[in-house]
């Protein structure tokens, strides 16, 4: 049985949605925000990405960025202004980019579902990055962007959804890059709390720190709070918004690596040639499963593994395409053994393009790239069902939620 809870959203006026709306803080670095951010005093970059109005080369992780966090979030809230919500509600927030739609319901969940696993995880999350959403939720009490949940469709949500998105939309906006942004209000929310009951399952699709970092503050607020604490005060929930598995996309998230771990370009194509068949002039984006592209020294090469044995495993883990290609070439041959600490690689998410790949090894930046088929939404299932944990950067959801549309204070 999977629990909804509605809450009062402190949330922008209809007229400086578009501009207040930011893309989310962990898809941009410093200066992409800060670019983003110019000219705009209402953007909540300034109060995601607070950094952006501080004198470059500020540590991103000193207490003098929370506390301007906490100055723009307030200035924001006093002068453009939020409107906070009189009652608990929930809300709908469909994304439109290209042929590509989905519409969630906005809504809180449990932190108890999070910490008990009643809702699955597929991603190991990191300490440091933890710290940083857990002093921001801290030190503004809100959260400010939801995570991005799925379950598999429910014919009677799916009616209820299209029911509302009949009504008048609070918001109706296309963000710079393309993306349309509609939000509703829920007229009746206790129908939407009942029919997730039939929903036996929530699944974190993207934002395993947020949902990290909210459980570890509420850990402190309720430190804070001693025997006051009922276990019903809003810290003990977190923002999210919840999408069928069904309308989602997932695009591949690629891989780059700096050097060739001490081998001339012609000695690592012969290492990868005794693991796998290799093509010159192939595509730059895989056909299928199963298959990998590789740029080096100018020149698309295709991958598929000699040992097709390896395709054939029932472990939802072994058998994805960014876990084959760790496995068979970038530990043994390239060296890197920690995706997650390791320097030398970096991660290209589809959106960028291929293009964005060849650019980085023809710039010097990297020595090789890889181009992948993406994960599927059935694997992301599959994985978590089984109570595994997919490698890093496996997955890439676009399109991508907007901050401050809705905020939870806590």
């Amino acid at each position: 049985m999977a629990v909804i809870h509605p809450f009062r959203a402190l949330r922008p006026p209809a007229d400086l949605v578009a501009q207040v709306a930011s893309v989310p803080y962990d898809v941009v670095n410093t200066e992409e925000a800060r670019a983003l951010a110019s000219g705009n005093p209402w953007s909540f970059l300034h109060v995601s990405r607070p950094e952006i109005d501080l004198p470059q080369g500020t540590d991103i992780y000193s207490e003098e960025v929370y506390k301007k966090a906490v100055d723009n979030f307030r200035e924001l809230t006093e002068r453009c202004p939020l409107k906070m919500e009189t009652e608990p509600s929930l809300y709908l927030y469909r994304l439109i980019m290209g042929e590509q739609e989905q519409i969630g319901v906005v809504a809180c969940c449990a932190v108890d579902e999070y910490d008990n696993n009643t809702i699955l995880k597929h991603e190991k999350t990191r300490r440091d990055k933890e710290d940083d959403r857990t002093r921001h939720i801290m030190a503004l009490r809100a959260q400010t962007g939801p995570v991005f949940l799925t379950y598999r469709g429910n014919q009677e949500i799916d009616t209820m959804v299209m029911e509302v998105t009949v009504t008048e939309a609070l918001y109706d906006f296309t963000a710079p890059d393309g993306v349309q942004h509609t939000i509703w209000h829920v007229p009746d929310a206790v129908r939407f709390v009942q029919a997730f009951r039939d929903v036996p399952q929530f699944y974190i699709a993207d934002g395993h720190h947020r949902a990290a970092s909210a459980s570890r503050a509420r850990a402190e607020m309720r430190e804070i709070q001693g025997d006051k604490h009922t276990g019903e005060e809003e810290y003990n929930f977190f923002l999210a918004v919840l999408f069928p598995a069904e309308q989602l996309r997932i695009l591949p998230y690629n891989r780059v690596v700096r050097d060739l771990n001490g081998l001339s370009a012609e000695e690592f194509l012969a290492e990868v040639g005794k693991k796998f068949n290799v093509s010159e002039g192939a595509s730059p984006a895989p056909a299928s499963r199963g298959n990998w592209s590789m740029y080096l020294d100018g020149r698309w090469y295709g991958l598929t593994l000699k040992d097709a044995s390896q395709l054939e495993t029932d472990d939802p883990v072994a058998s994805l395409d960014v876990s084959i290609l760790q496995e068979n070439l970038l530990d043994p041959i390239l060296g890197i053994k920690d995706v997650r600490t390791d320097k030398r690689i970096d991660f290209v998410g589809g959106i960028r393009g291929t293009e964005e790949l060849e650019q980085l090894v023809n710039d010097g930046r990297a020595a090789v790239a890889f181009s992948l088929s993406p994960t599927t939404i059935d694997d992301l299932l599959n994985v978590s069902d089984a109570g595994s944990i997919m490698p890093p950067k496996s997955t890439w959801f676009e399109p991508k939620l907007r901050d401050a549309l809705l905020i939870h204070n806590i």
